[in-house]
């Protein structure tokens, strides 16, 4: 059975692909960096909200903030992306909870620019921590941990 965060059971889990077809489908046309973004606030608030994880694939560090890589996997080499393009996602799959708190991130964040978005993560500290002393060229993506992530946005007000 899964382990969802501090090591708790779930029984059923939506994967990153269910969060990211469903963004798409409520935000239409998306830059790729903006919905790693939107995912990612996804992912943090439903730590805070729902004390668990909304999906199971790591986030990591990338120089341009937080990426879910096997998200990445799926747009590579595309700029903007619909939910036409992606492959892979079921958002039946997610429950009228998690629906309730991407419907609110995407309330929050959904009009922000990716720059905005980019420059945000930039200013937080699970991205900072995680990046450590890296330099800003530096490819090397360690981990955001979920434990950091949810410490740092359970202080926040949305």
């Amino acid at each position: 059975m899964p382990r969802g965060a501090f090591g708790a059971k779930i029984s059923t889990m939506a994967n990153v692909f269910d969060v990211a077809k469903y963004i798409l489908e409520k935000q239409g046309q998306l830059t790729t960096m903006k919905l790693q973004k939107l995912v990612y606030y996804s992912l943090a608030w439903s730590l805070v909200w729902d004390e668990r994880p909304l999906f199971g694939e790591a986030v990591k560090a990338w120089a341009n903030g937080p990426v879910v890589p096997d998200l990445y996997g799926k747009h590579k080499g595309m700029y903007y992306i619909e939910a036409k393009h992606l492959d892979a996602g079921d958002p039946s799959k997610l429950t009228a909870s998690e629906k309730e708190t991407i419907d609110a991130v995407l309330k929050h964040y959904g009009d922000k620019s990716v720059q905005y978005l980019i420059d945000l993560t930039h200013t937080e500290p699970p991205w900072r921590a995680a990046r450590g002393p890296l330099p800003p060229e530096s490819t090397k993506s360690p981990e955001i941990p979920h434990d950091a992530i949810a410490e740092y946005y359970s202080g926040l007000e949305p």
